[in-house]
């Protein structure tokens, strides 16, 4: 049995119609009939929804579409208006949270070893199937995430994946106990990464070309914040790439230790040059990439950030100017996360 609340017939939202760059205006308005959830799932009106550089990738085609016309967005608050017949976790009016990582298969060695984020068959919200960049969404009852109801809307949406994803980058970074941590590009994840390294003790140099976030950087507690392409100054135990510019992989590796670790944080990265043995990667230095998040990262993760009070910085976008909040991402205009609010 579907319980649910008054569902209006259709729903307002933003689709991909014609990836590109984003000046050709591949982001467009799309009304659709109101979803029906299936065994499992969960109908949100949608109460706010971060704006991921993901998103953006999709929209200029740097991540091939899985299917036409998708809906982005997967950083959705929302209240439960619907559910399906084999949901018990969740009630109508719960305030939930829809994430990246959709599905996965359970059953592979990869999910088995709790290492769900490596499923072959796994799946995500807002590309292989319709996102949170509309007033509904429907995402599946056990990938969803009860939220709080003391926190707004706006600034829980971007722990949903900048933060997520940035919590599991931290951890493969490797970086040790009071280590030297450097954090390349400081856009909405690595923001909320770098609070939960300096939250336990840890020394944050921030590198990235946009002065206004070379601000944020300091005044969130980073001891130094410099241009992208500039040496830090001290050598670094762990560095994290949120920038997706492969030319700063080798430029990161440099500014590693003995034994130090890069972690590549994005989805999405453009060709890596030569690396020079020597240079780059002798004296043990490591070079990881992150492939999406558990479950069981989320939970940590949000768990922590109500802990040591997370500061999200949040600069709000009406959703009927989605393609606006896209085109601020892709020019570096937002400080902080860019979400999307209800008008």
């Amino acid at each position: 049995m579907t319980f649910t609340v008054s569902t209006p017939e259709t729903q307002h939202g933003w689709a991909v119609e014609r990836p590109g760059p984003i000046g050709t205006g591949p982001l467009v308005r799309v009304d659709r009939r109101t979803p029906t959830p299936g065994p499992g799932d969960l109908l949100l009106r949608v109460e706010a929804c971060g704006v991921c550089r993901t998103d953006l990738h999709l929209a200029e085609g740097d991540l091939a579409p899985r299917r036409p016309a998708t809906v982005p967005g997967h950083e959705i608050v929302g209240r439960v208006i619907a559910t399906g017949e084999a949901v018990s976790s969740f009630r109508i009016g719960d305030r939930v949270g829809g994430a990246w990582l959709r599905g996965t298969c359970g059953i592979c060695r990869y999910c088995r070893a709790g290492r769900e984020n490596l499923c072959p068959r796994s799946t995500y919200t807002g590309w292989d199937a319709d996102g949170g960049f509309a007033d509904l969404a429907l995402v599946r009852g056990a990938f969803a995430y009860p939220l709080t109801e003391t926190q707004d809307a706006a600034s829980l949406a971007p722990l949903l994946c900048a933060g997520i994803i940035g919590y599991r980058s931290l951890r493969r970074s490797a970086l040790p106990e009071g280590g030297r941590l450097g954090i390349y590009g400081f856009g909405a994840s690595a923001h909320l990464a770098a609070q939960v390294a300096l939250a336990e003790g840890a020394t944050v140099h921030v590198l990235t070309r946009s002065a206004r976030a070379r601000e944020l950087a300091l005044r969130l507690g980073a001891a130094s914040a410099r241009g992208a392409y500039d040496r830090p100054p001290e050598p670094l135990d762990s560095a994290i790439l949120f920038a997706p510019v492969g030319d700063l992989v080798p430029v990161a590796l440099e500014a590693l230790d003995r034994s130090g670790t890069l972690a590549i944080a994005g989805i999405h990265l453009s060709d890596i040059p030569s690396l020079n043995y020597q240079r780059h990667l002798f004296q043990e230095r490591n070079l990881r990439s992150v492939s999406s998040n558990t479950r069981s990262d989320g939970r940590e993760f949000l768990a922590l950030a109500e802990r040591i009070g997370i500061q999200v910085t949040v600069s709000p976008y009406p959703m009927s100017r989605a393609d606006k909040a896209l085109a601020d991402l892709a020019a570096d205009r937002v400080n902080g996360a860019a979400v999307l609010v209800p008008d």
